[in-house]
Protein backbone atom coordinates (compact mmCIF):
# COMPACT_ATOMS: atom_id res chain seq x y z
CA UNK A 1 0.00 0.00 0.00
CA UNK A 2 1.48 3.36 -1.06
CA UNK A 3 1.67 6.45 1.08
CA UNK A 4 -1.15 8.11 -0.89
CA UNK A 5 -3.40 5.06 -0.51
CA UNK A 6 -2.77 5.10 3.22
CA UNK A 7 -3.48 8.80 3.47
CA UNK A 8 -6.76 8.77 1.52
CA UNK A 9 -8.17 6.34 4.10
CA UNK A 10 -7.68 8.84 6.93
CA UNK A 11 -10.51 11.05 8.29
CA UNK A 12 -8.59 14.12 7.03
CA UNK A 13 -8.71 13.00 3.38
CA UNK A 14 -12.39 12.05 3.73
CA UNK A 15 -13.16 15.47 5.20
CA UNK A 16 -11.33 17.27 2.38
CA UNK A 17 -13.22 15.23 -0.23
CA UNK A 18 -16.63 16.01 1.26
CA UNK A 19 -15.65 19.67 1.70
CA UNK A 20 -14.70 19.94 -1.98
CA UNK A 21 -18.07 18.52 -3.04
CA UNK A 22 -20.08 20.75 -0.73
CA UNK A 23 -18.09 23.81 -1.83
CA UNK A 24 -19.37 23.30 -5.39
CA UNK A 25 -23.02 24.03 -4.57
CA UNK A 26 -22.00 26.63 -1.97
CA UNK A 27 -19.97 28.51 -4.57
CA UNK A 28 -22.79 28.25 -7.12
CA UNK A 29 -25.17 29.80 -4.58
CA UNK A 30 -22.74 32.62 -3.80
CA UNK A 31 -22.29 33.34 -7.53
CA UNK A 32 -26.06 33.48 -8.00
CA UNK A 33 -26.39 36.01 -5.17
CA UNK A 34 -23.57 38.05 -6.73
CA UNK A 35 -25.42 38.18 -10.06
CA UNK A 36 -28.44 39.62 -8.27
CA UNK A 37 -26.22 42.17 -6.48
CA UNK A 38 -24.64 43.26 -9.77
CA UNK A 39 -28.03 43.76 -11.35
CA UNK A 40 -29.10 45.87 -8.38
CA UNK A 41 -26.20 48.35 -8.56
CA UNK A 42 -24.21 50.08 -11.27
CA UNK A 43 -21.62 51.61 -8.93
CA UNK A 44 -18.12 50.29 -9.54
CA UNK A 45 -17.30 50.60 -5.83
CA UNK A 46 -20.45 48.71 -4.86
CA UNK A 47 -19.78 45.96 -7.39
CA UNK A 48 -16.15 45.68 -6.35
CA UNK A 49 -17.14 45.36 -2.70
CA UNK A 50 -19.80 42.77 -3.52
CA UNK A 51 -17.38 40.69 -5.59
CA UNK A 52 -14.70 40.78 -2.87
CA UNK A 53 -17.25 39.76 -0.24
CA UNK A 54 -18.43 36.92 -2.47
CA UNK A 55 -14.91 35.54 -2.75
CA UNK A 56 -14.38 35.85 1.01
CA UNK A 57 -17.70 34.08 1.66
CA UNK A 58 -16.63 31.22 -0.62
CA UNK A 59 -13.35 30.86 1.29
CA UNK A 60 -15.11 31.11 4.64
CA UNK A 61 -17.69 28.56 3.50
CA UNK A 62 -14.90 26.17 2.56
CA UNK A 63 -13.32 26.55 5.99
CA UNK A 64 -16.63 26.30 7.84
CA UNK A 65 -17.64 23.18 5.95
CA UNK A 66 -14.27 21.56 6.60
CA UNK A 67 -14.55 22.40 10.31
CA UNK A 68 -18.02 20.82 10.44
CA UNK A 69 -17.07 17.71 8.46
CA UNK A 70 -13.75 16.78 10.08
CA UNK A 71 -15.17 15.92 13.55
CA UNK A 72 -17.91 13.80 11.96
CA UNK A 73 -15.29 11.69 10.22
CA UNK A 74 -13.40 11.29 13.50
CA UNK A 75 -16.46 10.07 15.37
CA UNK A 76 -17.51 7.49 12.76
CA UNK A 77 -14.67 5.02 12.85
CA UNK A 78 -16.25 2.47 10.47
CA UNK A 79 -16.66 4.15 7.11
CA UNK A 80 -19.97 2.39 6.50
CA UNK A 81 -21.42 4.05 9.59
CA UNK A 82 -20.32 7.45 8.34
CA UNK A 83 -21.98 6.85 5.02
CA UNK A 84 -25.13 5.69 6.70
CA UNK A 85 -25.23 8.75 8.90
CA UNK A 86 -25.35 10.94 5.78
CA UNK A 87 -28.48 9.21 4.46
CA UNK A 88 -31.90 10.49 5.53
CA UNK A 89 -34.41 7.98 6.85
CA UNK A 90 -36.43 6.22 4.17
CA UNK A 91 -33.60 5.70 1.64
CA UNK A 92 -33.48 2.18 0.30
CA UNK A 93 -30.42 -0.04 0.07
CA UNK A 94 -29.70 0.81 -3.57
CA UNK A 95 -29.42 4.48 -2.65
CA UNK A 96 -27.15 3.49 0.21
CA UNK A 97 -24.87 1.66 -2.28
CA UNK A 98 -24.65 4.77 -4.47
CA UNK A 99 -23.68 6.77 -1.43
CA UNK A 100 -21.17 4.05 -0.56
CA UNK A 101 -19.47 4.38 -3.97
CA UNK A 102 -19.33 8.17 -3.71
CA UNK A 103 -17.78 7.99 -0.26
CA UNK A 104 -15.10 5.61 -1.59
CA UNK A 105 -14.22 8.03 -4.40
CA UNK A 106 -14.29 11.38 -2.60
CA UNK A 107 -11.16 10.91 -0.45
CA UNK A 108 -9.13 10.56 -3.65
CA UNK A 109 -9.95 14.15 -4.48
CA UNK A 110 -7.80 15.27 -1.54
CA UNK A 111 -4.33 14.55 -3.01
CA UNK A 112 -5.27 16.17 -6.32
CA UNK A 113 -6.52 19.24 -4.46
CA UNK A 114 -3.31 19.46 -2.41
CA UNK A 115 -1.16 19.24 -5.56
CA UNK A 116 -3.28 21.89 -7.28
CA UNK A 117 -3.04 24.26 -4.31
CA UNK A 118 0.73 23.82 -4.24
CA UNK A 119 1.08 24.52 -7.99
CA UNK A 120 -1.08 27.64 -7.92
CA UNK A 121 0.65 29.06 -4.85
CA UNK A 122 4.07 28.38 -6.34
CA UNK A 123 2.94 30.23 -9.45
CA UNK A 124 1.79 33.17 -7.33
CA UNK A 125 5.10 33.15 -5.46
CA UNK A 126 7.04 33.18 -8.73
CA UNK A 127 4.90 36.08 -9.96
CA UNK A 128 5.56 38.01 -6.74
CA UNK A 129 9.31 37.37 -6.96
CA UNK A 130 9.29 38.52 -10.59
CA UNK A 131 7.47 41.70 -9.62
CA UNK A 132 9.99 42.43 -6.85
CA UNK A 133 12.86 41.80 -9.24
CA UNK A 134 11.29 44.19 -11.72
CA UNK A 135 11.64 46.99 -9.18
CA UNK A 136 15.37 46.39 -8.69
CA UNK A 137 16.53 45.54 -12.21
CA UNK A 138 16.90 47.94 -15.12
CA UNK A 139 15.37 50.95 -13.35
CA UNK A 140 16.38 54.55 -12.77
CA UNK A 141 14.75 57.53 -11.11
CA UNK A 142 12.36 59.51 -13.28
CA UNK A 143 13.24 63.13 -14.12
CA UNK A 144 12.81 65.64 -11.29
CA UNK A 145 10.02 67.38 -13.20
CA UNK A 146 7.81 64.29 -13.17
CA UNK A 147 8.65 63.38 -9.59
CA UNK A 148 7.50 66.84 -8.54
CA UNK A 149 4.32 66.44 -10.57
CA UNK A 150 3.74 63.06 -8.94
CA UNK A 151 3.96 64.69 -5.50
CA UNK A 152 1.34 67.25 -6.54
CA UNK A 153 -0.90 64.52 -7.89
CA UNK A 154 -0.41 62.55 -4.67
CA UNK A 155 -1.68 65.55 -2.72
CA UNK A 156 -4.72 65.83 -5.01
CA UNK A 157 -5.79 62.26 -4.28
CA UNK A 158 -4.97 62.70 -0.55
CA UNK A 159 -2.31 60.01 -0.48
CA UNK A 160 0.11 60.54 2.42
CA UNK A 161 2.48 57.65 1.72
CA UNK A 162 5.59 58.50 -0.31
CA UNK A 163 5.67 56.99 -3.78
CA UNK A 164 8.78 56.42 -5.88
CA UNK A 165 8.59 57.11 -9.62
CA UNK A 166 10.99 54.98 -11.67
CA UNK A 167 11.67 54.43 -15.34
CA UNK A 168 12.13 50.78 -16.29
CA UNK A 169 13.56 49.19 -19.38
CA UNK A 170 11.75 45.92 -18.56
CA UNK A 171 8.21 47.14 -17.84
CA UNK A 172 6.04 47.37 -20.92
CA UNK A 173 3.27 49.46 -19.35
CA UNK A 174 2.95 51.56 -16.18
CA UNK A 175 2.72 49.31 -13.14
CA UNK A 176 2.62 49.57 -9.34
CA UNK A 177 5.08 47.48 -7.30
CA UNK A 178 4.94 47.15 -3.53
CA UNK A 179 2.55 48.09 -0.75
CA UNK A 180 4.63 49.39 2.18
CA UNK A 181 7.05 51.30 -0.05
CA UNK A 182 5.13 51.55 -3.32
CA UNK A 183 6.80 52.44 -6.59
CA UNK A 184 5.37 53.28 -10.00
CA UNK A 185 7.37 51.87 -12.91
CA UNK A 186 7.04 53.71 -16.21
CA UNK A 187 8.43 52.23 -19.44
CA UNK A 188 11.49 54.06 -20.70
CA UNK A 189 10.45 56.79 -23.12
CA UNK A 190 6.78 56.88 -22.09
CA UNK A 191 7.18 60.11 -20.07
CA UNK A 192 8.34 61.87 -23.24
CA UNK A 193 6.28 59.90 -25.73
CA UNK A 194 2.79 60.98 -24.61
CA UNK A 195 1.23 64.40 -23.93
CA UNK A 196 1.67 65.63 -20.36
CA UNK A 197 -2.06 65.49 -19.66
CA UNK A 198 -2.23 61.82 -20.61
CA UNK A 199 0.82 60.99 -18.49
CA UNK A 200 -0.81 62.68 -15.49
CA UNK A 201 -3.98 60.64 -16.04
CA UNK A 202 -1.94 57.43 -16.07
CA UNK A 203 -0.11 58.45 -12.88
CA UNK A 204 -3.43 59.23 -11.20
CA UNK A 205 -4.62 55.74 -12.07
CA UNK A 206 -1.55 54.17 -10.48
CA UNK A 207 -1.89 56.40 -7.41
CA UNK A 208 -5.48 55.19 -7.10
CA UNK A 209 -4.20 51.61 -6.95
CA UNK A 210 -1.79 52.61 -4.17
CA UNK A 211 -4.42 54.53 -2.22
CA UNK A 212 -6.77 51.54 -2.34
CA UNK A 213 -4.03 48.99 -1.34
CA UNK A 214 -4.77 47.06 -4.52
CA UNK A 215 -1.31 45.49 -4.58
CA UNK A 216 -1.99 43.77 -1.25
CA UNK A 217 -5.58 42.88 -2.17
CA UNK A 218 -4.34 41.36 -5.42
CA UNK A 219 -1.92 39.11 -3.54
CA UNK A 220 -4.70 37.96 -1.19
CA UNK A 221 -6.97 37.39 -4.16
CA UNK A 222 -4.35 35.18 -5.82
CA UNK A 223 -4.08 33.21 -2.57
CA UNK A 224 -7.84 32.52 -2.51
CA UNK A 225 -7.70 31.51 -6.18
CA UNK A 226 -5.01 29.00 -5.24
CA UNK A 227 -7.16 27.36 -2.55
CA UNK A 228 -10.35 27.26 -4.67
CA UNK A 229 -8.72 26.78 -8.07
CA UNK A 230 -11.10 23.94 -9.03
CA UNK A 231 -14.25 26.05 -8.87
CA UNK A 232 -15.30 27.94 -12.05
CA UNK A 233 -17.27 30.48 -10.01
CA UNK A 234 -14.05 31.54 -8.27
CA UNK A 235 -12.37 32.47 -11.56
CA UNK A 236 -15.51 34.25 -12.73
CA UNK A 237 -15.72 36.27 -9.51
CA UNK A 238 -11.98 36.96 -9.65
CA UNK A 239 -12.37 38.36 -13.16
CA UNK A 240 -15.16 40.64 -11.94
CA UNK A 241 -12.96 41.87 -9.08
CA UNK A 242 -10.13 42.77 -11.44
CA UNK A 243 -12.49 44.51 -13.87
CA UNK A 244 -14.28 46.53 -11.19
CA UNK A 245 -10.95 47.37 -9.51
CA UNK A 246 -9.82 49.06 -12.70
CA UNK A 247 -13.20 50.79 -13.02
CA UNK A 248 -12.86 52.18 -9.49
CA UNK A 249 -9.44 53.60 -10.31
CA UNK A 250 -10.76 55.00 -13.60
CA UNK A 251 -13.57 56.75 -11.72
CA UNK A 252 -11.08 58.31 -9.32
CA UNK A 253 -8.98 59.59 -12.23
CA UNK A 254 -12.00 61.17 -13.91
CA UNK A 255 -13.22 62.66 -10.61
CA UNK A 256 -9.78 64.18 -10.01
CA UNK A 257 -8.90 65.38 -13.50
CA UNK A 258 -12.43 66.00 -14.78
CA UNK A 259 -11.52 64.97 -18.35
CA UNK A 260 -12.76 61.50 -19.27
CA UNK A 261 -11.86 61.89 -22.95
CA UNK A 262 -8.24 62.77 -22.16
CA UNK A 263 -7.95 59.73 -19.94
CA UNK A 264 -9.60 57.49 -22.55
CA UNK A 265 -7.03 58.76 -25.06
CA UNK A 266 -4.25 57.82 -22.64
CA UNK A 267 -5.63 54.29 -22.30
CA UNK A 268 -5.90 53.97 -26.07
CA UNK A 269 -2.26 55.05 -26.42
CA UNK A 270 -1.24 52.24 -24.06
CA UNK A 271 -3.21 49.59 -25.94
CA UNK A 272 -0.21 48.51 -27.99
CA UNK A 273 1.85 47.67 -24.91
CA UNK A 274 -0.58 45.61 -22.89
CA UNK A 275 1.16 43.56 -20.22
CA UNK A 276 -0.41 40.36 -18.90
CA UNK A 277 2.41 38.32 -17.47
CA UNK A 278 2.67 39.72 -13.91
CA UNK A 279 -0.50 39.24 -11.90
CA UNK A 280 1.15 40.43 -8.66
CA UNK A 281 1.37 44.01 -9.96
CA UNK A 282 -1.70 46.13 -10.85
CA UNK A 283 -1.16 48.00 -14.11
CA UNK A 284 -2.89 50.78 -16.04
CA UNK A 285 -3.87 48.38 -18.81
CA UNK A 286 -5.52 45.82 -16.52
CA UNK A 287 -8.98 44.48 -17.23
CA UNK A 288 -10.69 44.69 -20.61
CA UNK A 289 -9.19 47.88 -21.99
CA UNK A 290 -11.79 48.49 -24.71
CA UNK A 291 -14.66 48.00 -22.22
CA UNK A 292 -13.04 50.56 -19.93
CA UNK A 293 -12.67 53.06 -22.76
CA UNK A 294 -16.31 52.59 -23.79
CA UNK A 295 -17.38 53.01 -20.18
CA UNK A 296 -15.41 56.27 -19.85
CA UNK A 297 -17.01 57.57 -23.05
CA UNK A 298 -20.49 56.43 -21.93
CA UNK A 299 -20.73 53.86 -24.70
CA UNK A 300 -21.31 50.57 -22.86
CA UNK A 301 -21.23 47.25 -24.66
CA UNK A 302 -24.27 45.08 -25.02
CA UNK A 303 -24.82 42.95 -21.89
CA UNK A 304 -22.86 39.74 -21.89
CA UNK A 305 -24.04 36.39 -20.66
CA UNK A 306 -23.10 36.25 -16.98
CA UNK A 307 -24.83 33.03 -15.94
CA UNK A 308 -22.54 30.60 -17.74
CA UNK A 309 -20.08 30.19 -14.83
CA UNK A 310 -23.02 29.69 -12.44
CA UNK A 311 -24.60 27.06 -14.67
CA UNK A 312 -21.25 25.30 -14.86
CA UNK A 313 -21.01 25.34 -11.07
CA UNK A 314 -24.57 23.99 -10.80
CA UNK A 315 -23.76 21.10 -13.10
CA UNK A 316 -20.69 20.35 -11.06
CA UNK A 317 -22.77 20.39 -7.86
CA UNK A 318 -25.24 17.90 -9.33
CA UNK A 319 -22.65 15.51 -10.77
CA UNK A 320 -20.11 16.05 -7.92
CA UNK A 321 -17.26 16.11 -10.49
CA UNK A 322 -14.06 18.11 -10.28
CA UNK A 323 -13.63 20.74 -12.99
CA UNK A 324 -10.77 19.77 -15.32
CA UNK A 325 -11.12 22.47 -17.94
CA UNK A 326 -12.45 26.03 -17.75
CA UNK A 327 -15.07 27.22 -20.17
CA UNK A 328 -14.02 30.36 -22.05
CA UNK A 329 -16.24 32.55 -24.15
CA UNK A 330 -14.99 32.70 -27.73
CA UNK A 331 -14.20 36.20 -28.88
CA UNK A 332 -16.51 37.49 -31.54
CA UNK A 333 -14.93 38.58 -34.77
CA UNK A 334 -15.08 42.28 -35.44
CA UNK A 335 -17.13 43.38 -38.46
CA UNK A 336 -15.13 44.05 -41.64
CA UNK A 337 -13.87 47.58 -42.06
CA UNK A 338 -15.81 49.80 -44.41
CA UNK A 339 -14.55 52.47 -46.80
CA UNK A 340 -12.87 54.93 -46.16
CA UNK A 341 -11.24 53.07 -43.28
CA UNK A 342 -10.15 50.21 -45.54
CA UNK A 343 -8.42 52.73 -47.83
CA UNK A 344 -6.75 54.44 -44.87
CA UNK A 345 -5.43 51.15 -43.50
CA UNK A 346 -4.48 49.37 -46.72
CA UNK A 347 -3.33 52.35 -48.77
CA UNK A 348 -2.68 55.57 -46.88
CA UNK A 349 -0.61 54.11 -44.04
CA UNK A 350 0.17 50.67 -45.44
CA UNK A 351 3.93 51.24 -45.23
CA UNK A 352 4.17 53.01 -41.86
CA UNK A 353 1.61 51.32 -39.61
CA UNK A 354 2.91 48.57 -37.32
CA UNK A 355 1.41 45.09 -37.18
CA UNK A 356 0.20 45.73 -33.64
CA UNK A 357 -1.48 48.99 -34.63
CA UNK A 358 -3.12 47.33 -37.64
CA UNK A 359 -4.49 44.49 -35.53
CA UNK A 360 -5.80 46.92 -32.90
CA UNK A 361 -7.48 49.07 -35.57
CA UNK A 362 -9.22 46.06 -37.12
CA UNK A 363 -10.68 45.13 -33.71
CA UNK A 364 -12.42 48.49 -33.25
CA UNK A 365 -16.20 48.03 -33.64
CA UNK A 366 -17.42 51.62 -34.22
CA UNK A 367 -16.54 54.45 -36.58
CA UNK A 368 -16.12 56.84 -33.63
CA UNK A 369 -13.38 54.66 -32.16
CA UNK A 370 -11.70 54.34 -35.56
CA UNK A 371 -11.71 58.10 -36.00
CA UNK A 372 -10.17 58.50 -32.55
CA UNK A 373 -7.55 55.86 -33.34
CA UNK A 374 -6.59 57.64 -36.58
CA UNK A 375 -6.28 60.94 -34.74
CA UNK A 376 -4.02 59.39 -32.11
CA UNK A 377 -2.02 57.58 -34.82
CA UNK A 378 -0.94 60.87 -36.37
CA UNK A 379 -0.45 62.60 -33.01
CA UNK A 380 2.03 59.92 -31.95
CA UNK A 381 4.12 60.74 -35.02
CA UNK A 382 3.85 64.52 -34.84
CA UNK A 383 7.41 65.87 -34.48
CA UNK A 384 6.16 69.08 -32.82
CA UNK A 385 3.13 68.20 -30.66
CA UNK A 386 0.78 70.96 -29.64
CA UNK A 387 1.01 72.93 -32.89
CA UNK A 388 -1.80 73.30 -35.45
CA UNK A 389 0.23 71.55 -38.16
CA UNK A 390 1.31 67.95 -38.19
CA UNK A 391 4.44 68.04 -40.32
CA UNK A 392 4.78 64.26 -40.45
CA UNK A 393 1.25 63.78 -41.77
CA UNK A 394 1.62 66.55 -44.37
CA UNK A 395 4.93 65.15 -45.62
CA UNK A 396 3.55 61.62 -45.75
CA UNK A 397 0.58 62.57 -47.96
CA UNK A 398 2.85 64.74 -50.12
CA UNK A 399 5.01 61.69 -50.78
CA UNK A 400 1.96 59.60 -51.69
CA UNK A 401 0.80 62.27 -54.14
CA UNK A 402 4.27 62.52 -55.67
CA UNK A 403 4.53 58.73 -56.04
CA UNK A 404 1.14 58.54 -57.73
CA UNK A 405 2.07 61.33 -60.13
CA UNK A 406 5.58 60.20 -61.12
CA UNK A 407 5.76 56.42 -60.68
CA UNK A 408 2.37 55.14 -61.82
CA UNK A 409 2.33 52.52 -64.57
CA UNK A 410 -0.19 49.74 -64.86
CA UNK A 411 -0.66 50.08 -61.12
CA UNK A 412 -0.95 53.20 -58.92
CA UNK A 413 2.33 54.88 -58.10
CA UNK A 414 2.11 54.20 -54.36
CA UNK A 415 2.03 50.46 -55.06
CA UNK A 416 5.22 50.41 -57.14
CA UNK A 417 8.63 49.68 -55.67
CA UNK A 418 9.85 53.21 -56.36
CA UNK A 419 6.69 54.64 -54.81
CA UNK A 420 7.06 52.48 -51.73
CA UNK A 421 10.69 53.47 -51.16
CA UNK A 422 9.87 57.13 -51.78
CA UNK A 423 6.99 57.06 -49.27
CA UNK A 424 9.03 55.30 -46.59
CA UNK A 425 12.41 57.07 -46.95
CA UNK A 426 11.58 60.25 -48.84
CA UNK A 427 13.36 61.67 -51.90
CA UNK A 428 16.86 60.26 -52.52
CA UNK A 429 19.95 62.48 -52.33
CA UNK A 430 20.99 61.49 -55.86
CA UNK A 431 19.42 59.62 -58.80
CA UNK A 432 21.27 57.99 -61.68
CA UNK A 433 18.66 57.26 -64.36
CA UNK A 434 18.90 55.32 -67.64
CA UNK A 435 15.30 55.38 -68.92
CA UNK A 436 16.03 54.21 -72.45
CA UNK A 437 18.48 51.48 -71.58
CA UNK A 438 20.28 51.17 -74.88
CA UNK A 439 21.11 48.07 -76.86
CA UNK A 440 20.65 45.07 -74.68
CA UNK A 441 20.58 47.14 -71.51
CA UNK A 442 17.22 47.41 -69.80
CA UNK A 443 15.95 50.72 -68.35
CA UNK A 444 17.22 51.25 -64.80
CA UNK A 445 17.59 53.74 -61.97
CA UNK A 446 19.90 53.95 -58.99
CA UNK A 447 18.86 55.90 -55.93
CA UNK A 448 21.46 56.97 -53.39
CA UNK A 449 20.72 57.99 -49.80
CA UNK A 450 23.54 59.49 -47.76
CA UNK A 451 22.08 57.95 -44.61
CA UNK A 452 18.95 56.01 -43.64
CA UNK A 453 18.26 55.66 -39.94
CA UNK A 454 18.29 52.02 -38.96
CA UNK A 455 19.71 50.94 -42.34
CA UNK A 456 23.10 52.58 -42.75
CA UNK A 457 25.12 55.15 -44.65
CA UNK A 458 25.61 55.55 -48.41
CA UNK A 459 22.67 53.25 -49.20
CA UNK A 460 22.07 52.52 -52.88
CA UNK A 461 18.86 51.04 -54.27
CA UNK A 462 18.55 49.87 -57.85
CA UNK A 463 15.35 49.62 -59.90
CA UNK A 464 15.02 47.97 -63.32
CA UNK A 465 12.25 47.82 -65.93
CA UNK A 466 12.71 44.47 -67.70
CA UNK A 467 9.27 44.63 -69.33
CA UNK A 468 9.78 48.24 -70.53
CA UNK A 469 6.31 49.15 -69.28
CA UNK A 470 7.45 51.84 -66.85
CA UNK A 471 7.03 49.57 -63.80
CA UNK A 472 10.46 49.52 -62.22
CA UNK A 473 11.28 46.64 -59.90
CA UNK A 474 13.74 46.97 -57.03
CA UNK A 475 16.81 44.72 -57.15
CA UNK A 476 18.54 45.89 -53.94
CA UNK A 477 16.73 45.65 -50.63
CA UNK A 478 17.52 48.57 -48.28
CA UNK A 479 16.82 46.39 -45.24
CA UNK A 480 20.04 44.48 -46.00
CA UNK A 481 22.05 47.47 -44.76
CA UNK A 482 24.68 49.60 -46.48
CA UNK A 483 25.83 48.49 -49.90
CA UNK A 484 29.29 50.04 -49.69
Amino acid sequence: MTLIETWVQTPLAQAIGWTLVHSLWEGALVALVLVVAFRATSSSRGRYTAACLAMLVMLAGFGFTFARVIPQRNHFAPIADARGALLPAGFDESTRLVQHSAADFLPWLAPFWVVGVAIFHLRSLASWIGARRLRRTGVCLAPDLWRERLDRLRARVRLSRPVTLLESCLAEVPVVIGCVRPAILMPVGLLTGLPAGQIESILLHELAHIRRFDYLVNLLQASVEGFLFYHPAVWWISGLIRAERENCCDDLVVATSGDAHEYAAALAALEQSRWSGREAAPAATGGNLMQRIRRLLNRPEAPRRALTPILSAGILAITAAVVLTAWQQQPQASPPLATPYTKWLNEDVAYIITDQESAAFKRLPTDEEREHFIEQFWLRRDPIPGTPRNEFKEEHYRRIAYANEHYASRIPGWKTDRGRIYIIYGPPDAIESHPSGGGSTIPSEQWRYRRIEGVGANVIMEFVDPTRTGEYRMTRDPSKGPTR
